[in-house]
């Protein structure tokens, strides 16, 4: 393997000595502004890049920003969101020469675990926290370790940290008045893990929109699922199978939504003839589908770019602030029409 340059290899190069190196590539006072120019380019030439150990160890920033993952592994290989998610944090954090450090853990000990071993080797500026809890140990964690964070998702952070979040409420009461005024009454919403905030907050919305609209609990209600294709099609084929069949799904992701048409099918119930379909992420999935799925579209990037922008603001000495990212829209399509008269 090639050697990294160091202090040592710019200083041969450039004809200076090690110290006047440092003040050079620290920007402190002690070598002419020629020497320091000459000393740049040469540490350019040579790729040199500055040890975020050492820096972290200095007092300096380490440069790096931590996002760390506690969920089922077999659920991240076939969801689309949290790569769109990610793409946008990374296009904010390159373009301020800032690395993303992404792991993925077991659940939500082993992530608290890590956050106190980052914090004490002194390995990120910060964290991006996902998949808010209804019961969250981490921004107290958080909060207590000093650890600048920024929550993705959380309607109501702690008090010392920032928040993005959507407007989960107001998209599912789209989806219902899409449903409900093309005259489904029976409803049922495949949801994800519930113990996720977002979760929960559309378990509520559906049953507070669904009550507003004098529908009963029974024929309107939420099963909940780990977000994979396997237990969105196994909640759809049982709730398929009952007496009295819902006319209308909402699928908390693409993969559920997809999965679920394909129970239809496999069933020998028309979409949208018997069965209207709708996901909440709009992805290439539901539009390849046929027939194409009703979605909520939403700049998922952008919401990333949001959460990126706001966690350097926070590291740049900003005070703690809720950021609403831009309203999903619902985008009707081929898979939701008026239940038959016999439904």
């Amino acid at each position: 393997m090639a050697r990294r340059p160091t202090i040592k290899d710019i200083a041969r190069r450039a004809g200076v000595s090690e110290s006047a190196v440092s003040f050079a590539l620290n920007g402190r006072p002690g070598v002419s502004e020629e020497t320091r120019a000459r000393i740049r380019r040469v540490a350019e030439e040579l790729g040199w890049q500055p040890n975020s150990a050492a820096r972290a160890l200095s007092g300096e920033r380490a440069g790096v920003v931590g996002l760390v993952l506690a969920r089922p592994a077999h659920t991240l290989g076939v969801e689309s969101f949290f790569l769109q998610l990610v793409s946008g944090v990374q296009e904010v954090l390159g373009a301020a020469r800032t690395a993303l450090l992404f792991q993925v853990v077991e659940d939500l000990d082993a992530e608290c675990a890590l956050y106190r071993r980052w914090w004490a080797e002194r390995r990120v500026d910060g964290v991006l926290v996902v998949d808010p809890r209804t019961r969250d140990p981490r921004p107290g964690l958080l909060a207590g370790l000093g650890l600048p964070a920024v929550t993705v998702g959380e309607a109501r952070p702690a008090p010392a940290l920032s928040s993005v979040r959507a407007d989960d409420a107001r998209a599912m009461a789209q989806i219902l008045d899409h449903l409900h005024g093309l005259g489904h009454r029976r409803i049922v919403h495949v949801a994800g893990l519930p113990e996720l905030a977002h979760t929960a907050r559309r378990i509520a919305s559906l049953r507070a929109e669904a009550q507003r609209r004098g529908l009963r609990p029974q024929e309107v209600r939420s099963v909940p699922t780990d977000y994979s294709d396997t237990e969105g099609a196994a909640a759809t084929r049982r709730v398929l199978n009952e007496p009295a069949p819902p006319t209308a799904l909402v699928y908390d992701n693409d993969v559920m939504a997809v999965a679920g048409a394909g129970v239809a099918a496999e069933l020998g119930i028309p979409v949208p003839g018997r069965l209207s379909l709708v996901a909440w992420d709009d992805s290439a999935l539901c539009r390849v589908t046929h027939p194409r799925l009703t979605a909520l579209v939403r700049d998922t990037a952008a919401f990333g770019r949001l959460a990126a922008e706001e966690l350097l603001a926070v590291l740049g000495g900003g005070q703690p602030r809720v950021r609403l990212a831009e309203q999903p829209r619902l985008e009707p399509r081929e898979s939701t029409a008026p239940p038959p008269p016999a439904y």
